[in-house]
């Protein structure tokens, strides 16, 4: 029977290992981790470029998005640009100086990623994917019934 502790290992373990994976590109660019986090979850979301959709799917402080975005943005890493219908809201785009980083980073997590299953045969691999996005989808639902009952 697994227990609590075994499924709450796996994500601290593997942010840990996540992180320090980063330590070279952070050291080198001059940025925290929680503004690589901003520009590769623009990265990777296309369509999903408002400081809320970070907020909201990435699971940051709106604070703390605000913050990254300001000195993304005062890098020249982001541009803002105001929605075409609805003024109040601003896209965020990685500009052309932000997207050599941007793929460095998405370089880093893919190996991440690679070297979490690399003990898998691609038939464990397929598994274990599955069988995680159902345990996610469920921990989701159960997420959305208990914010419903509170």
């Amino acid at each position: 029977m697994i227990t609590i502790a075994q499924l709450t290992r796996l994500p601290r373990r593997f942010g840990k290992y996540y992180d320090r994976q980063f330590l070279p590109l952070l050291e080198k660019t001059g940025l925290s981790m929680r503004e690589i986090h901003v520009l590769l979850f623009l990265a990777n979301h296309p369509g999903q470029d408002t400081a809320r959709d970070v907020t909201e799917l990435r699971g940051l402080a709106k604070s703390q998005v605000s913050q990254a975005v300001e000195v993304l943005t005062g890098r020249g890493l982001l541009a803002r640009r105001a929605d075409g219908e609805d003024r109040r809201i601003v896209h965020l785009d990685i500009t052309e100086q932000g997207r050599p980083l941007a793929a460095e980073a998405q370089a880093v997590q893919a190996a991440c990623g690679r070297r979490m299953l690399a003990g898998l045969s691609q038939e464990e691999q397929a598994v274990f994917l599955d069988l995680l996005e159902r345990v996610l989808r469920e921990t989701e639902e159960l997420s959305i019934e208990k914010e419903r009952l509170s």
